[in-house]
């Protein structure tokens, strides 16, 4: 909004835009910040630009990537899954549910997610073998911890359930902001409680889910660079293993930062579309243009005079 000033001249009074002049000066400050940043970018030779252009389409590169959206995607569905159960758990009037939901909360979101990582990894110094059959009975069958937790299903492990505690807490967040009059509506319409979840109470509370659940998935996509510490070949992974034998460390870490950029660009534009689709309905009407208020205003006003009966009315209107 423009706010307007009143000045003085040979004619009177007219109105004139207000000035800011500290508004310019920022805007000028940081307009030279950036453009010397870029100039320093563009000029430094440290940098090494024909080394970031070499490299940002290599095979290995590539692979990494696939590899990062790939374990993005599937950490992120499997977490919103659990945290769709933790969230119902956590708010069941069964205390052993409720309770264990928390406990599980309470865990993955207490400890680091490296930890988390590593500790999936090295399960068989724990677990040497998984077996399959009757508690304190025969086994049916078993397989060894090392061959079964490979370095993609420890990352998997790690991320899908630290994510799932997160997104326990949001979607509890997202039911919660919801009126206990409408489940108390459904209950009304003979629902059950299964059904009153996920026909009325969940796609209202999408529209509270949804941005933080975006933020979270962009966030899962960083997060997959600590699985470099398991082995697994994901995008940073890749290009550590190439700037080790080639000593190009600056060049190739721009290279998977501008990989990172991206992707994250990307799902911030599907994130817009996403919560501007689930916003349908709640979102009020802009107020209507002065100049429309005026040409209604004599429409509005003859059609209640008219509605009140008398003609002297509606001729006073016109």
């Amino acid at each position: 909004m423009t706010l307007y000033q009143a000045t003085e001249d040979e004619k009177g009074l007219s109105i004139v835009p207000a000035r800011y002049a500290g508004r310019w000066v920022m805007a000028g400050v940081v307009v030279l910040g950036v453009v010397l940043l870029g100039y320093g970018m563009v000029t430094n030779q440290r940098f090494q630009w024909d080394v970031v252009g070499e490299y940002l389409f290599a095979a290995p590169v590539m692979s990494g990537l696939a590899n990062t959206l790939l374990l993005t995607a599937v950490s992120m569905a499997i977490g919103i899954v659990l945290g769709i159960g933790v969230a119902v758990c956590r708010l069941s009037p069964n205390p052993i549910l409720s309770s264990a939901a928390w406990a599980y909360s309470w865990f993955f979101r207490g400890t680091p997610l490296m930890v988390q990582l590593l500790f999936w990894f090295f399960m068989a110094a724990l677990v040497p073998k998984l077996v399959l059959g009757v508690p304190f009975g025969p086994s049916f069958f078993e397989i060894s911890t090392n061959t079964l937790i490979s370095p993609f299903t420890a990352a998997l492990l790690g991320l899908a359930l630290n994510e799932g505690a997160y997104m326990g807490e949001i979607v509890r967040s997202g039911i919660r902001a919801i009126p206990v009059g409408q489940t108390e509506a459904a209950k009304a319409m003979g629902m059950s409680r299964l059904q009153t979840m996920r026909r009325v109470i969940l796609p209202q509370a999408m529209r509270v889910i949804i941005p933080p659940t975006g933020n979270e998935t962009i966030g899962m996509l960083k997060y997959t660079s600590l699985v470099i510490v398991i082995g697994y070949s994901e995008l940073l992974t890749s290009v550590s293993i190439i700037y080790s034998r080639t000593f190009q460390t600056i060049p190739l870490l721009i290279v998977a930062a501008l990989w990172y950029l991206a992707v994250t660009a990307v799902l911030s534009v599907g994130q817009y579309y996403v919560e501007r689709h689930f916003e349908r309905g709640f979102t009020p009407h802009k107020a209507a243009k002065p100049a429309a208020a005026a040409k209604a205003a004599p429409v509005h006003a003859a059609a209640v005079a008219l509605a009140s009966g008398p003609e002297a009315e509606l001729e006073k209107v016109k």
